[in-house]
């Protein structure tokens, strides 16, 4: 059974705000804990859409894995690394861009959103194209279970393992395959092969679930089998062949909505964003500036919470009285929208104060972010080189 893995990269392609910290960080900062994980900046992925100014991403990469540890990703428990750090990444994806059919890169729904809203741009590129299949293997590579995201990656993650089923059904069915496994089986002693070859009957013939779990369990346990060993039995277990590339699962992100100044999606291409970075003073000008609700044009009008984006900000940052202070006293024209926007002004700049003195800190000393990025490489380059030789070895290329 695969090791319990989250792997998650974000593109270093502007500054990082409070859609970022809400939707993406906190969750990693709630993982981290739990499962081990690998966080990677998606440096190639940004020049799929950014290969003409390089400066944007170079400038970025820095900042924000500063901004990563200041919003509390902890090297100790997580895996921080560089995506062009680790080239392996590059290799495999060019291997799977060898079975791929192309037809399954033309059908990812993003692949003509992200035409349509990037118009401004020449897409009409091949790694445009094949980011999908980059993506794939930035999971693939390190043997990930799980991967966080939105409703909207969810293909992405549906053709990933369209890929490794793909790639395990021509690859995985090594010379003298039933052989070895059944050697294996022996490996089990007498009893535990016996019920290992029981459990693999009810499920084969009969779907048993059960007897599958029982049976990756009684495989898992046995602690001087080989890696190979347990692979193939994994294989031989479920009707197939040896398992190299895991099939990962996407894990849905509870990521709250965060609009941004003008009622948007918070986005930099928008300029509607808080950055993780403002002062005080920035924060407190760009949300009384905010826009409100539009049918309250006088102080007297009453208005509508639910269509105003300030509103919006209320949900994530305000405790249940203050919302129903806002509610009641913006539907009712008591309070005005000045002094409705003071309590999220106050909350969002008491949240950012102790990340920013945490990200001060790493400004001034710069080779500890160096020093976390470097060792993070070279984990995750060893993962990524164990997959490597697996990969090599059942392609025909272990010469």
């Amino acid at each position: 059974m695969a090791i319990d893995r989250v792997v998650s990269g974000m593109r270093p392609t502007g500054s990082l705000h409070l859609g970022h910290y809400n939707g993406v960080l906190k969750n990693w900062i709630e993982m981290q804990h739990e499962q081990d994980c690998l966080f990677f900046v998606a440096d190639w992925h940004a020049l799929t859409t950014h290969y003409d100014t390089p400066e944007i991403i170079e400038a970025n990469v820095w900042e924000m894995i500063i901004d990563w540890l200041a919003a509390g990703v902890d090297p100790a428990q997580a895996t921080i690394f560089i995506q062009s750090k680790v080239p392996e990444h590059a290799e495999l994806h060019t291997l799977l861009s060898m079975i791929t059919p192309l037809g399954w890169l033309e059908r990812v729904p993003t692949y003509k959103d992200q035409q349509e809203k990037l118009s401004s741009k020449d897409l009409s590129t091949y790694g445009f194209l094949g980011y999908p299949l980059l993506q794939s293997a930035d999971i693939l590579i390190y043997k990930g279970t799980h991967v966080p995201v939105g409703e909207d990656q969810i293909p992405h993650i549906e053709f990933t393992r369209e890929v490794a089923r793909r790639f395990n059904h021509l690859y995985g069915k090594e010379l003298g395959y039933e052989t070895k496994a059944e050697e294996a089986i022996k490996k089990l002693g007498s009893k535990k092969g016996q019920l290992y070859r029981e459990l693999r009957v009810a499920y084969q013939e009969e779907g048993d679930d059960q007897a599958l779990e029982a049976a990756q369990a009684l495989i898992e346990e046995q602690q001087s089998l080989s890696l190979g060993d347990k692979e193939r039995l994994l294989g031989f277990l479920e009707g197939g062949g040896k398992i190299i590339l895991i099939e990962p699962e996407y894990k849905l992100t509870s990521a709250p909505k965060m609009v941004g100044l003008d009622g948007q999606k918070m986005s930099k291409s928008y300029n509607n964003i808080i950055s993780l970075r403002d002062t005080e003073d920035q924060i407190e000008k760009k949300i009384k500036t905010m826009t409100t609700d539009p049918a309250r044009i006088r102080r007297n009008d009453p208005g509508n919470p639910d269509v105003c984006p300030v509103w919006s900000l209320h949900e994530i940052y305000s405790d249940e009285k203050t919302q129903q202070w806002v509610r009641s006293g913006c539907t009712q024209a008591d309070i005005g929208c000045i002094e409705c926007k003071q309590p999220v002004i106050d909350s969002i700049s008491k949240e950012l104060k102790p990340i920013q003195e945490r990200a001060k800190h790493y400004l001034e000393n710069p080779d500890i972010v160096k020093s976390v990025v470097a060792e993070g490489c070279e984990k995750a380059r060893k993962l990524a080189r164990d997959t490597m030789r697996e990969v090599r070895e059942v392609m025909g290329l272990n010469l």
